[in-house]
């Protein structure tokens, strides 16, 4: 079994693309409960057994190093409920303040949210049905909902703390203090007051909004 102890970057860097491209590298796709882990056994796309050590969680494009044969990552995509929020009237900040509502409408069920664009994402992951008829009621007029599959990383926390208030004028503002112990975003509502936490921004750096 090779086992990929080192992290040597990402595939963003061109001069580590094309050091991959012409070695003989393998491709692991791994799922979002195996990319947390701190050590995981997996077969690359060619049936190589596969070991990963290296003490961070993966994300696409990661190359690591297996005994100087360098290992690609990929992850297996995660079900979404998308609700296109293209169709609401308003400006962008209009639109994210939009998202924050919607996060805080659907209430205490600690499920993730990341925004990307004007499209608010809230991962599948029981009844599909079930999440539908939750968020679907707290939709405001012109949005659209429907499915996707994304990648996992949309819902990262990375090093970003904080929430996200809409204010009184349909702009988002941002906070430094983060909530929560287990490294997730979530959209509840236990404050008593008129904001979404982990509201996730994926056109904005990762900062949420």
């Amino acid at each position: 079994m090779l086992v990929a102890h080192e992290f040597l970057g990402t595939l963003a860097d061109d001069e580590l693309a094309a050091r991959v491209d012409t070695a003989d590298a393998l491709t692991v796709t791994v799922d979002d409960t195996d990319r947390r882990r701190s050590r995981v056994r997996t077969t690359a796309d060619d049936g190589t057994d596969v070991g990963i050590v290296v003490g961070r969680k993966l994300r696409d494009g990661d190359v690591l190093d297996a005994d100087g044969r360098p290992v690609v990552v990929s992850l297996e995509p995660v079900d979404v409920l998308a609700v296109d929020l293209s169709g609401v009237s308003g400006s962008p900040s209009t639109v994210a303040a939009t998202a924050l509502e919607l996060g805080h409408a659907v209430g205490n069920r600690h499920w993730d949210l990341a925004l990307k664009g004007t499209t608010a994402y809230f991962p599948v992951t029981d009844d599909p049905e079930r999440v539908e008829r939750e968020v679907t009621p707290h939709c405001p007029e012109g949005a659209t909902v429907g499915y996707d599959a994304v990648s996992p990383a949309l819902f990262d926390d990375g090093q970003v703390g904080g929430h996200g208030d809409a204010d009184g004028h349909g702009n988002a503002s941002s906070h430094d203090d983060a909530h929560g112990a287990d490294g997730h975003s979530h959209a509840h509502d236990d404050h008593g007051h008129d904001h979404s936490h982990g509201v996730r921004s994926l056109d904005s750096g990762g900062e949420k909004q």
